[in-house]
């Protein structure tokens, strides 16, 4: 049996495709800590670059690869439950510092939702596209609802999340250092709310404090844009 006559059979298994995204992660961790942790080698970055490669040289479409990695996309809902833990090592920390948050959520939060939105209109994008973007630093299961809520492109807005979640994570760290913000309550507050998941994963590599801060300020920022956004930027562009 020819080769490609075996591999399209083989990737149309679900297993197939979960085995290569637990794989191509692994191999971003395994860089990642041989790189001694630089930021720019992101796992979850070089997993997709991994991952798309191997979809674009099989020529295998997205809906499949999707429908055998799912499992995956699962797991984002239970692990983002799990980021209860460290915040409730460090409950005292944010009991003390409720008021300042509550302020920085706010402000945070709509300056990263409308600051997007102006970014895209000078660069020249309208309708859904314009639109994918408000949402764009909430936490992924948020942010497609808020989408669809408003009349934007979900599954745009779910590829917005990543690449700001990578982004995110890259530089948050050389940002802080370079800005000689110490507060480790503060740096992880800050990327949890504005890079959702990827950028709070990056907070718990380099802090217990910061990752417990960044696990409040992503869910924090999920239940603000929720609420607000399906109002805000229909008003924007209403």
């Amino acid at each position: 049996m020819p080769v490609t006559d075996i591999w399209t059979y083989l990737s149309e298994g679900p297993l197939v495709w979960l085995t290569a995204t637990i794989l191509a992660y692994m191999v971003g961790d395994a860089l990642f800590r041989a790189s001694g942790g630089r930021p720019l080698v992101n796992p979850v970055l070089i997993a997709i670059v991994l991952l798309s490669a191997l979809l674009l040289s099989t020529g295998t479409a997205y809906g499949t690869y999707f429908e055998g990695a799912q499992f995956v996309h699962f797991l984002l809902g239970p692990s983002t439950v799990a980021l209860a833990l460290p915040l409730f090592e460090n409950r005292r920390h944010v009991m003390r510092t409720a008021l300042p948050m509550a302020v920085a959520l706010v402000a945070g939060s709509l300056v990263s939702m409308l600051l997007g939105l102006g970014i895209g209109w000078v660069l020249g994008l309208r309708g859904i596209s314009l639109l994918s973007l408000g949402p764009k630093s909430a936490t992924s299961p948020i942010a497609i609802g808020v989408a669809e809520q408003i009349g934007a492109a979900p599954s745009l807005t779910a590829a917005l999340v990543i690449l700001t979640g990578i982004f995110g994570a890259v530089t948050v760290t050389p940002l802080f250092n370079l800005l000689r913000v110490r507060d480790y309550r503060a740096r992880g507050f800050a990327a949890g709310a504005i890079t959702s998941g990827i950028g709070t994963a990056r907070a718990l590599q380099v802090n217990p404090t910061a990752g417990a801060f960044a696990g409040v300020g992503m869910g924090l920022n999920a239940l603000f844009t929720a609420l607000a956004a399906p109002y805000v930027i229909p008003w924007i562009f209403g």
